[in-house]
């Protein structure tokens, strides 16, 4: 009778224990699971031991409540891990869409001082871009579209992801979105569906590496950048720093900067990204590019407007290249070695408005709105 009792709680704890295993793989928190098992174990063991009355001494308490209290503990360094790498500041960090929708009271988007010379209506060119471009096209919007609600998730007006902007100019969804150039794979996707990507260059901006605010390291060489994100490089007194190991961290493959990475390093071969154990929906694991996070011994990449206007990270210092910081000035004048142009890109549109909107957008007065958002406007202005 006492040994089916036994197993009975065995069974009920086992069948809790894989509910809760279940919804923690669905949510993603794997890093709970050895301290679940440690806990259903210890749980049931005590159970047990009170059961059968095995208490009877001081010194078998104290045994099972110090082995039980450092199973717990050991088990709770992964949970502590985690929380502890989650709240380290990252550039990568969500930005409030929503604080950049046109015509929104009190939104953030810079608005024109006068009334803009083009006054667009019906057709209104569709428009999608990355994240970071979204300020400059939703001040293009306040500057000439009619007034009125363009929610940036489902609207003439939406933001989403470098990769998913020019996936839904080639399905046809949008008709312009802003954003840097296309990647290899895009360029053959769209030939694949036979179109071709008119790029018309709007602005200009810088590529950035960034490192922790505390990293000794503030300049390094085009050739040294390259070295390490070849996997040359991988310690940071070789570049000058303390003796300390470099996590150099890249971003999704067809991501905007992930791109501009990829071109940089030319014909040097680009190291494997790291990667970082993530639970799928149906509780299997797949690898991702790990997110960049402030580890003092981290190295991360993004654009110059990004880091500085919308994250705004205090947590992280823009390294100088080649001595050359990346400064508006230095975009401009050429100085500083990883400058590229940004673009307003289509792929044909029948749309009759989306022509005059982009001649608009590199007239001076356009250009003067690019200045003013906080970018660098193409050369010719």
């Amino acid at each position: 009778m006492i040994v089916l009792q036994l197993i009975f709680v065995f069974i009920g704890v086992l069948f809790f224990t894989g509910i809760i295993a279940f919804t923690l793989l669905l949510n993603g928190a794997i890093h709970y699971l050895y301290l679940l098992f440690v806990l259903s174990i210890s749980f049931f063991l005590l159970y047990t031991f009170l059961f059968l009355d095995w208490f009877k001494t001081k010194k078998r308490k104290v045994v099972v409540s110090t082995i039980i209290g450092v199973a717990v503990l050991i088990a709770s360094i992964a949970p502590i891990q985690y929380h502890y790498k989650m709240s380290m500041a990252t550039v990568d960090a969500e930005i409030d869409e929503y604080a950049y929708e046109p015509f929104v009271d009190h939104n953030k988007v810079v608005k024109n001082d006068t009334k803009a010379s083009l006054q667009l209506k019906d057709p209104l060119p569709r428009l999608d871009g990355a994240t970071a471009m979204y300020p400059l096209y939703a001040a293009f919007v306040e500057a000439t579209y009619p007034k009125k609600e363009y929610p940036y998730y489902d609207s003439e007006v939406k933001v989403s992801r470098t990769p998913e902007a020019y996936q839904n100019l080639i399905s046809g969804d949008v008709d312009v979105i802003f954003a840097a150039a296309p990647s290899e794979s895009q360029i053959k996707i769209a030939e694949i569906n036979g179109l071709t990507f008119e790029m018309t260059p709007i602005g200009r901006e810088a590529f950035v590496f960034f490192v922790h605010h505390k990293n000794n390291v503030e300049n390094l060489s085009l050739e040294q950048i390259k070295q390490i994100y070849a996997g040359e490089i991988t310690n940071w007194r070789e570049v000058g720093g303390a003796n300390d190991s470099i996590r150099a961290f890249q971003r999704p493959a067809d991501s905007g900067s992930q791109t501009t990475l990829e071109k940089m390093m030319g014909d040097t071969a680009l190291m494997e990204a790291p990667a970082e154990d993530v639970a799928s929906g149906m509780g299997g694991i797949i690898h991702e590019v790990s997110q960049y996070r402030n580890y003092k011994n981290a190295i991360g990449f993004t654009f110059r407007y990004y880091s500085t206007e919308m994250v705004g990270n205090k947590e992280i210092q823009l390294l100088s290249i080649d001595g050359i910081a990346p400064t508006k000035e230095n975009i401009r004048n050429g100085t500083y070695p990883l400058t590229s142009e940004f673009y307003a890109v289509t792929t044909g549109t029948e749309n009759p408005n989306v022509k005059q909107f982009i001649d608009w957008i590199v007239s001076p007065e356009g250009q003067a709105l690019v200045e003013k958002v906080g970018y660098v406007p193409v050369e010719s202005f």
